[in-house]
């Protein structure tokens, strides 16, 4: 076991924050649900959050020193990678206590490349800190984390990080335009840029200063007093203003507050009591009709506390979100892993949301997406790559649990079948139909979403001496990393890795060096591109075939037809006729379903997965004792020929691109986006830097950080993110055919 700081809790009384209390994890290993937060830090790429985690683990007493992330000495960036290139990787889990609160915190990377760290993250979590650069507003990679936020419909906080650098704008403006949320300011920084120097709490009508003497100085003492006369008639006039605009804004929000202020304040809206304007500005949040604002600078340790106040008062409880398993199992274990990691004393160390029950070591769970039973050894308490271990975990909580040698992300852990089989009588019950097969449908949480990856590469180990450790290797970063994927080529026989971007590809190449010792080369990076169709065509095939004393003969008609081909993850559909759908059994249609998905995996023109298709079963006529497999070959037999004559269009994945670059630099920068293919969207202005806003094929977008340096002469920075797959134009197409060919 791994020996922890002692946590410090600071004192309700304590004006000056100087005095704290020691407290031991031990004395609140299961508080009450009610006081627990799971939240993650979440926004685009160098916006603050790692400080900021690192500052919420200094002042909440589970670091003695402050972490920074250039020096490679973060809690949450751990990994060898992360600590040398400044950034996150991997999502990182940490629990902290503070004032009687007890946070699990998630910090997310801020990369593209690892948006799935993101995604399963906010599958699991209750609320949200969406952290911004304050001199930059919304940028490319937080409109996606927000929208992520928003698919599981998670309460944020927003807090406008770095307001002490020269540029820094207090403006929520982009988070309204951009964000299309409901910003509800309450802070007033005190001054701006070198001066910023604290906030103006607009409920309390009180400013907190930091006096910091020294950049040393860790910002944990800081001065909270009244505003008075004394203070700038400037601020005061700004303070009354947004206060006033703050108490409208929530009363416009929620009714119990409105219905408050005409009752009883009527006279006088800025008397009412700072407690009933928080009670309210909680119910907004919780609502999601409004976002609170805080601002600070992580970096120069002002601001921070704060914004831990606002997670314990604004932020939802586990028990305030609602779930329906979760009444549905009742005092039962129901669980979700969302995390793998691989631990080489210990083995997989699977990171487990429980939504009901309690988990205790040394016992059986059953996993319902495997149907398997496995045996717990060991229950911890995550603290990045350091864990404690404990007696017993709680519904609301984030454990770690060691023994689960079979459970991957998405599965649904339970105490056993028996109390799975009970949820799901009561899940008919409620629902008041009873529901034939599949009886664990309805009681299976549900998983992440994983993306399709859009690169590609063959991967060799030095010898084939050590093949078998590198399928090993790669099978414990598939199951850490659902993201990446592994294939055999069937007609050479070489390993392809598929990855979400080069750094990807690039960081599972470094891991599999480094954690498990093996010098494999990586060929040439290739796009994965998708197929389509072009027409709509009908077709019919039959398969008549004898194996041993056994005649298989089985008829298939149907059409396809190309629809919304150009969407990322464009779907397949499988309809069939009004007819034939009652007449089929389930499993012949299961073996429709089977062939006609397999299809959809290798298009005509290359062999690349289809999308944007929608196939018609019009007809399928079976001789008796016709086997499910032969029906399977069958269809497949008869899409492949469809497909064939409907016509084949390669569709490539188009990238959304957003660089910040300075205006001397901008004709460079617009010159070899023009090389590459790139359609120029917008061109703003940001301070004294331009941004470009263009769509670029990921085909051009090779090695492209090393260009924009060269061009920039380092003085730019850029974001890239999936937008659609378009349709390749035909010269574009003929020469990658030729290509792929071997004819170039």
């Amino acid at each position: 076991m791994c020996t922890i700081w002692p946590f410090l809790a600071v004192t309700e009384q304590t004006k000056l924050r100087g005095t704290y209390d020691v407290k031991s994890l031990r004395a609140v290993v299961n508080p009450d649900i009610s006081k627990i937060r799971n939240i993650g830090i979440m926004a685009h790429i160098d916006a603050g959050k790692t400080t900021t985690t690192e500052r919420m683990l200094y002042y909440s007493g589970y670091t003695r020193a402050l972490g920074d992330v250039d020096d490679g000495d973060t809690v949450t960036d751990f990994m060898a990678q992360e600590r040398e290139r400044g950034i996150t990787i991997q999502s990182a889990a940490v629990t902290f206590d503070w004032k009687s609160h007890r946070i699990n915190l998630i910090d997310t990377p801020g990369h593209v490349d690892f948006t799935l760290e993101v995604e399963r993250a906010l599958r699991v979590l209750d609320g949200a800190v969406a952290v911004f650069d304050a001199s930059a507003g919304v940028e490319a990679q937080t409109l996606t984390v927000w929208r992520q936020a928003e698919k599981h419909h998670i309460p944020c906080v927003c807090f406008l990080n770095k307001m002490d650098k020269p540029a820094a704008n207090f403006s929520i403006e982009s988070i309204k335009q951009k964000l299309k949320a409901n910003p509800v300011l309450l802070q007033i920084p005190v001054g701006s840029g070198k001066n910023f120097t604290g906030v103006v709490d607009l409920l309390t009508n009180q400013k907190l200063i930091w006096k910091l003497k020294s950049m040393r100085d860790d910002g944990r003492v800081f001065e909270i007093k009244a505003l008075d006369q004394s203070d700038d008639p400037e601020l005061l006039q700004v303070v009354g203003e947004a206060r006033t605009a703050l108490i409208e804004q929530v009363a416009d929000l929620d009714d119990e507050f409105a219905e408050l202020l005409l009752t009883n304040f009527s006279d006088n809206f800025d008397a009412v009591p700072s407690i009933k304007l928080q009670e309210a500005i909680r119910r907004v949040t919780l609502a999601r009709k409004g976002v609170p604002v805080l601002c600070g600078s992580s970096l120069r340790n002002k601001g921070v506390q704060p914004l831990l106040d606002a997670i314990t008062a604004y932020l939802p409880a586990p028990n305030e979100r609602h779930h329906d398993l979760v009444r549905w199992y009742k005092d039962d274990l129901c669980a979700l892993a969302f995390k793998v990691l691989h631990d080489k004393q210990r083995g997989p160390l699977v990171f487990l949301r429980i939504y009901s029950g309690t988990l205790k070591p040394q016992t059986a769970i059953h996993n319902i997406n495997r149907n398997s039973t496995e045996r717990m050894s060991r229950l911890l308490v995550p603290f990045a790559d350091q864990h404690v271990e404990i007696p017993s975990m709680t519904a609301g909580n984030i454990a770690l649990t060691v023994g689960l040698k079979q459970t991957v992300t998405g599965d649904t852990i339970v105490s056993s079948k028996a109390a799975a089989a009970a949820a799901a009588r009561r899940a008919q019950n409620d629902s008041g139909a009873e529901k034939k097969g599949g009886e664990h449908a309805n009681i299976i949480l549900s998983g992440v979403e994983v993306p399709d990856p859009v690169f590609f590469c063959t991967i060799e180990p030095p010898s084939m001496a050590k093949q078998a450790d590198l399928e090993n290797a790669l099978n414990c970063l598939q199951r850490e990393d659902p993201s990446l994927k592994v294939r055999v080529d069937p007609d050479s026989g070489q390993t392809i890795l598929c990855g979400m971007g080069e750094l990807h590809i690039e960081i599972i190449h470094d891991r599999i060096r480094r954690e498990y010792g093996i010098e494999t080369h990586l060929g040439p990076l290739q796009v994965a591109y998708r197929e389509t169709i072009l027409n709509e065509v009908s077709t019919t095939d039959t398969l008549d075939r004898t194996v041993g004393e056994r005649r298989h003969v089985v008829t298939v008609e149907l059409a396809v037809r190309p629809v919304d081909i150009t969407s990322v993850g464009g779907s397949c559909e499988i309809t069939f006729t009004e007819k034939l759908e009652g007449q089929l059994l389930p499993g012949v249609k299961e073996a429709v379903e089977n062939g006609v998905h397999s299809s959809y995996l290798q298009g005509p023109l290359l062999g690349y997965p289809v999308q944007g298709i929608s196939t018609l079963i019009q007809d399928v006529t079976i001789e008796p004792g016709t086997s499910a497999a032969m029906v399977s070959a069958c269809v497949s037999r008869c899409m492949l020929k469809a497909l064939r004559l409907a016509g084949g269009q390669v569709l490539e994945p188009v990238m959304s691109l957003e660089v910040t670059v300075g205006e001397e630099h901008l004709s460079s920068v617009l010159g070899d986006l023009a090389q590459r293919r790139g359609t120029v969207r917008d061109i703003q202005s940001r301070h004294d830097n331009k941004v470009l806003l263009a769509t670029v094929p990921l085909a051009e977008m090779m090695g492209y950080s090393t260009i924009l340096r060269t061009v920039t002469s380092g003085n730019a920075t850029f974001s890239l993110e999936l937008d659609a797959y378009e349709a390749m134009n035909p010269q574009e197409q003929n020469t990658l055919l030729k290509r792929m060919a071997g004819l170039l």
